[in-house]
């Protein structure tokens, strides 16, 4: 298949997780690596396509910043496998905690369907918390499906509310809506609020914001939403569990020419 039908392919499959949506992209790329004009013009219309997905900014700023590309989108694709985020969310939840979840996080519910100790509660944002729930059921799981209604009900009575970022910036995150409002109680009631940040998903302010502009103008819309840094006790990410208070990371450099209008 041509690269650009490759790409095509991958822009039409709808809902991908990040880590096939990078690995796709990164084997099409391979075959622009000797253009550079277009290998920066590909990146702009697969980002246009998925401007939420923070560890294809990730990896589309390391390739236009590299004097080998191929070579470049390979490692990160590589580096976002290893990711321990996952391991680090799961091993760090107290014993016997009463866990909310949001949506179908991928980072956030690949680790805990190895700790038979916790109980997970799984609000159903935007139709999602349902399979999830009996995908982790049929694991062994003690799992709850809560109906949105029920956010707060189960994450002021919960030890452990965690949510999954799409992106991140310097103070805030990109994640599932109800995300807000599940760590605003979160908040007010006591209750730890972490947020998983994966690798590639910590994005320089200027990725974020333009990341962050396609769920700004009609947020009741869409099923991501902006949500503060400062309503997270703390972040997860690839080097494990940290009060959000300190958590600063970046995972690209600025590619400026990524933000410009795709052609």
């Amino acid at each position: 298949m041509h690269p650009i039908e490759h790409l095509r392919y991958v822009a039409r499959a709808g809902d991908l997780s990040q880590d096939v949506l990078v690995r796709e992209t990164a084997s099409a790329l391979g075959a622009l690596s000797s253009d550079p004009l277009e290998l920066v013009t590909v990146c702009r219309r697969i980002l246009d396509k998925y401007p939420i997905a923070g560890a294809l900014w990730s990896m589309a700023a390391r390739v236009c910043a590299s004097a080998q590309p191929y070579r470049a989108a390979r490692e990160f694709a590589s580096e976002l496998r290893a990711d321990a985020t996952a391991d680090h969310a799961a091993d760090a939840l107290p014993a016997n905690a009463a866990v909310c979840l949001l949506g179908w996080p991928d980072l956030a519910a690949e680790g805990l369907g190895r700790r038979s100790d916790v109980t997970i509660r799984i609000i159903d944002a935007y139709g999602e918390g349902a399979g999830l729930a009996r995908r982790l059921a049929g694991r062994g799981c003690d799992v709850t499906d809560v109906p949105l209604a029920g956010l707060a009900a189960a994450c002021s009575t919960a030890d452990v509310i965690v949510t999954e970022a799409a992106a991140a910036g310097p103070d805030a995150v990109i994640a599932a809506s109800g995300s807000h409002a599940a760590a605003a109680v979160g908040y007010v009631s006591g209750v730890q609020v972490w947020c998983a940040i994966g690798m590639g998903r910590a994005l320089p302010r200027q990725f974020f914001e333009a990341a962050a502009s396609a769920v700004a103008e009609e947020p009741w819309e869409c099923d991501e939403e902006v949500v503060p840094l400062g309503l997270f006790s703390h972040v997860v990410g690839p080097e494990g569990v940290e009060p959000a208070s300190d958590w600063q990371r970046a995972d690209c450099p600025l590619a400026a020419e990524l933000l410009r209008p795709a052609i």
